[in-house]
């Protein structure tokens, strides 16, 4: 399963890195450019909603069915074991609520980046008009 999370993370950082891109100021210049890119690369990146919502029922499905370790019940190294599980879980659950939130980040700013360009050009042809 290390190469799910590891894939769920590096789409996570290309949208990061994206948002950024799109969102920094002063590069009018490469911003149409990263506009198209990005608009092509939002229906691939769609994937990533049932990727998650697949990764996030395998967290649920460890969870219960992970033996408990309360009390006296285990030995140190199973609550070391125990300890270590459920912070894996909680860290990939994280790195899932990080990568849904970047793909809604980088749609809308994608799709306001694309309406501003639209509005500006509006006002130059209603400029060269009169």
């Amino acid at each position: 399963m290390a190469l799910e999370w590891v894939v769920l993370g590096y789409a996570a950082a290309a949208e990061a890195i994206m948002v950024l891109l799109l969102t920094i100021p002063g590069l009018d210049g490469l911003r149409r450019g990263l506009t198209a890119v990005t608009r092509n690369l939002l229906k691939p990146f769609l994937s990533v909603v049932p990727f998650c919502l697949f990764l996030l029922m395998d967290i649920y499905w460890k969870y219960e069915t992970r033996p408990s370790c309360e009390g006296d019940s285990c030995t140190p190294s199973e609550h070391l074991r125990h300890q270590k599980s459920i912070m894996k879980s909680q860290r990939n659950a994280l790195l899932i609520a990080s990568a849904l939130i970047f793909y809604w980040l980088l749609y809308s700013i994608t799709h306001l980046v694309v309406r501003i360009e639209q509005l500006n050009q509006r006002v130059e042809r209603l400029k060269n008009r009169d």
